[in-house]
């Protein structure tokens, strides 16, 4: 049954039925899709559209932590920090398969340093209050040389360690969104929004959309519209508008992923002071380090965003000042970019960590509701705050918001982190019963890595995967992880996608060039 729920026919289905909705909202991140749960849970009928692929562009680009943010809290931000940890422990228990304890050592190579971040920390520690992921507590040379052996020792006093949390961002989007769909809300990627119905009085009354796939216009009535296009935001606020100002300026943030032997323990590692002011990190992530990340304010933004050389420069030089093992271009795994959708400060200072991080709930004259800002951590804090600012609008009935201990699809009580399929939560199992079924489904993807057929069959069932890019970049992590890799093994997803689509070979051959094309940026030249 739950292999029909998540089909395109049946999601399609419900659009052709439905041409009025309670709500309808434009943007399958983070944000969009954490306003799609909280309206379905609260009982509104609630259609989502996002014109690529869940997450497809901020909300796959993570640092992947889910944070308080050390560096808010050094800016005097307490609230913002506050906020953010109460959601972070509330990740945790929603969703346990994919957001883990991580700890962080930040190394101290002045005395000074030790003191100042120990009771930093502290502070940190006390604003978690009982949703806490563990003391912060500072740790002599010796046992920091230990527990990091790729860290350079020359003058190092100590370190402090502190807890906070990690997760795979893209794996959670498409969690939240079977969440929405088992809720009983429709949910369809690859369906684009062309403009906004308004009605007699100039308000918003609903949208035209376009299925990409057969280029089906639909025309649909809400009785809300929920913005939440990241750094697109201004495009829909100018389909409202076509006088608008911009509002969002997007700043990029670039990682490399480098292979495990540049950390090889547990610990992920905090590099406080940058030459740009930000703090790098180096965290651990599937097997791999993930190192970042930059802040640079661009006049534009695109669906692929290109890391600059000039960030990843930055972004080496910073790692290996502090790395006893160079990291070379060459050792460069996979390269991503992405753009935070900052909201544009009113005296439009070039400093982009000065712009504000909380988010803002904009509504525009003709009662669009926009919602920007934020990030992954505060979500679900998000959705609320914009759903009881429609109630509050009188656009819905009044209902509580639900999702505070709401469990996201796959969320299992414990979790065995030794099998790679762990990410999948309770649906392992499924995975494993295809596998059963048909034993060639057991093959690797690669030889190199630890990733299965079975994998991309069920994204393609179960996880409205539709296209090669879908699968690699965003279900089964390659992309991320081994650019190359991926390039690699494209022709053996396209086979499996097409077959399973009932595609043709035309088909497969336009979905490998076009993945290619994109791969080929993930790879540092």
């Amino acid at each position: 049954m739950k292999h029909i729920l998540f089909k395109r026919e049946t999601l399609i289905d419900q659009l052709k039925a439905n041409i009025n909705w309670d709500v309808i909202i434009i943007g399958g991140g983070a944000t969009g899709l954490g306003v799609a749960l909280d309206c379905v849970t609260r009982g509104y009928k609630t259609l989502l559209l996002e014109q690529v692929d869940f997450a497809k562009g901020t909300s796959s680009r993570s640092t992947k932590l889910v944070h308080g943010g050390v560096r808010y809290l050094a800016q005097g931000n307490i609230d913002l920090v506050r906020e953010a940890l109460y959601e972070r422990g509330l990740m945790l228990q929603n969703a346990s398969h994919l957001v883990s304890n991580q700890s962080f050592i930040i190394p101290n190579y002045k005395w000074w340093d030790n003191f100042f971040y120990t009771v930093g920390l502290k502070v940190y520690d006390f604003l978690a209050g009982k949703l806490s992921f563990g003391k912060s507590v500072r740790i002599k040379k010796n046992e920091t040389i230990s527990r990091l052996s790729t860290l350079k020792t020359d003058s190092l006093k100590g370190g402090v360690v502190y807890h906070d949390g990690q997760f795979d961002d893209s794996r959670l989007a498409v969690n939240i969104a079977q969440s929405c769909i088992e809720y009983g809300g429709t949910v369809l990627n690859h369906f684009k929004v062309k403009n906004l119905q308004k009605n007699e009085l100039g308000k918003v009354s609903g949208v035209i959309a376009i299925d990409t796939e057969t280029n089906t216009e639909y025309a649909l009535n809400a009785k809300v519209v929920v913005n939440a296009t990241g750094v697109f935001s201004d495009e829909v606020l100018q389909m409202d508008n076509k006088d608008a100002e911009n509002s969002i300026r997007p700043s990029q943030g670039i990682h490399l992923v480098f292979d495990k032997s540049f950390l090889p323990g547990n610990d992920a590692i905090m590099i406080p002071k940058t030459d740009d002011g930000r703090v790098l990190f180096l965290v651990p992530w599937h097997n791999r380090v993930v190192v970042g990340t930059t802040d640079t304010l661009l006049d534009s933004h695109s669906l692929e965003p290109k890391p600059l050389d000039k960030e990843i420069d930055f972004v080496l030089e910073t790692a290996n000042r502090y790395l006893n093992k160079k990291a070379n271009k060459e050792d460069v795994l996979s390269i991503f970019a992405g753009l935070r959708p900052l909201a544009e400060p009113k005296d439009k200072s070039e400093k982009t960590k000065e712009i504000s991080r909380s988010h803002k709930i904009i509504v525009s004259d003709s009662e669009l509701v926009s919602i920007t800002g934020g990030k992954w951590t505060t979500y679900r804090r998000m959705a609320q705050d914009t759903v009881n600012k429609i109630i509050d609008l009188n656009k819905l009935p009044k209902a509580n918001c639900k999702t505070q201990g709401l469990k996201i699809h796959g969320s299992s009580g414990s979790v065995d982190r030794t099998n790679h399929l762990y990410i999948y939560g309770t649906d392992q199992k499924g995975i494993e019963e295809l596998i059963k079924e048909n034993p060639s489904f057991g093959d690797k993807l690669h030889e190199r890595l630890e990733f299965t057929k079975a994998e991309v069959i069920w994204a393609v069932r179960h996880e409205m995967a539709r296209s090669i890019e879908d699968v690699l970049a965003r279900r089964v992590r390659v992309l991320f992880l081994d650019a190359k890799a991926a390039i690699e093994m494209a022709p053996m997803v396209g086979e499996l996608l097409r077959s399973e689509l009932n595609e043709t070979n035309d088909w497969k051959s336009a979905q490998i060039s076009e993945f290619i094309e994109i791969a080929d940026q993930y790879i540092l030249k």
